[in-house]
C-alpha cells in the first residue's frame, strides 16, 4: 500500500456508502489523531483503540442522523497525495465548504484542523478535506 491515508478515508467512504455502524481500519499514529479530530468535530460517533499485535486497529462508530439515515460525513476528499505534496502557507488557508467543512493539516506542531493552524499562524501539509 502506497497511500495509508488515501486507504483510511476509502474504508471511511466505502462503509458509510454500506450504512454500517462500525468500521475497522489499520492503525498508525498519523490515523489516530486523524480519528480524534473526526470525533472533537462531531463526524463520528465514537472510537476505540484496539492494541492486537504490533500495530492494532481503530474501530470507528459512524454518525448518521437518527431520522432520515443521513451520515453525518458527507464527503472525503484526499487533497495530498505521496505522488504531489500540497501545502499551504497560514496566509492562504484554504476555507472547505465556505467554513462549513474541515481539512485537515500535518503541521510541525502537529495534526489540526485549518482553523487551529490559522488562530496558531502555522502553515503545512494539507491531508484531507472533510464535510
Amino acid at each position: 500500500m502506497t497511500d495509508p491515508i488515501a486507504d483510511y478515508l476509502t474504508r471511511l467512504r466505502n462503509a458509510i456508502k454500506a450504512h454500517h455502524r462500525v468500521v475497522e481500519v489499520p492503525s498508525s499514529r498519523l490515523k489516530k489523531e486523524i480519528t480524534k479530530i473526526l470525533f472533537e468535530k462531531g463526524y463520528i460517533l465514537n472510537y476505540k483503540f484496539v492494541e492486537d499485535g504490533p500495530r492494532g486497529t481503530i474501530k470507528i462508530a459512524l454518525k448518521y442522523d437518527p431520522v432520515n439515515k443521513v451520515s453525518a460525513i458527507q464527503k472525503l476528499i484526499r487533497i495530498s497525495s505521496p505522488g504531489l505534496r500540497r501545502y499551504t502557507g497560514y496566509k492562504d488557508m484554504p476555507r472547505v465548504l465556505n467554513g462549513l467543512g474541515i481539512a485537515i493539516l500535518s503541521t510541525s506542531k502537529g495534526v489540526m484542523t485549518n482553523k487551529e493552524a490559522s488562530d496558531l499562524k502555522i502553515g503545512g501539509e494539507v491531508l484531507c478535506y472533510i464535510y
